[in-house]
């Protein structure tokens, strides 16, 4: 029998508009999984129309014992692989999908998403629907943008939100990471950043 203490979220790289379906075939399979999406209206020449978009197309997020599941995971179609460093998947932590979940309730928030970690403060947001997150601050203003960055995906979400609900984080450096403190992930990003 699969326990709590076994089961841990990873992220699966899937085949291009395979999102919905992956999401739909892990859960007729048992398997836990999270598609994070956002209500987006389309306009069309003749109408318009509410769409549900994922907020990072190609991912879908598991909730797996990835000794026991993996292979079944592996095997469901459009499924391409497990986002990881080399053959290891990398561990989502359950912050991170609290995140997710708080974000796509916020749509109208949401900016851009963006592939690197910027340079900037790093803040922490005090109130609001985004209260404890941690992210870089990249415009001042009256309305300020927070770069919230996922380094275990390599992928990022800048929300407009108010300068007087952010506070410096610190002892942070302004390039420091986001989704934690090891030094390997900062190596990533960095290295990340370089190519650019």
């Amino acid at each position: 029998m699969i326990g709590v203490q076994d089961l841990k979220w990873y992220a699966v790289y899937v085949r291009s508009r395979y999102e919905k379906k992956v999401h739909q075939l892990l859960q007729e399979q048992g398997v836990l999984s999270f598609l994070p999406l956002l209500d987006t209206w389309k306009q069309w020449s003749d109408r318009k129309k509410k769409v549900s978009e994922p907020l990072f197309r190609g991912y879908v997020f598991v909730n797996i014992d990835i000794q026991r599941e993996k292979i079944t995971v592996l095997d469901t179609e459009g499924i391409v692989k497990f986002i990881g460093i080399g053959k290891t998947p990398s561990v989502i932590t359950q912050r991170d999908i609290d995140w997710l979940k708080k974000l796509v309730r916020e749509p109208d928030a949401i900016h851009r998403h963006v592939d690197a970690l910027p340079a900037g403060q790093r803040v922490k947001v005090l109130a609001g629907p985004f209260k404890d997150f941690e992210g870089v601050v990249v415009k001042q203003g009256r309305e300020s943008r927070l770069v919230v960055f996922f380094e275990s995906i390599m992928q990022g979400v800048e929300v407009t939100i108010y300068p007087d609900v952010l506070a410096p984080i610190a002892g942070a450096s302004p390039s420091a990471q986001v989704g934690g403190d090891s030094h390997g992930g900062l190596a990533s990003v960095e290295k990340h950043l370089l190519r650019l």
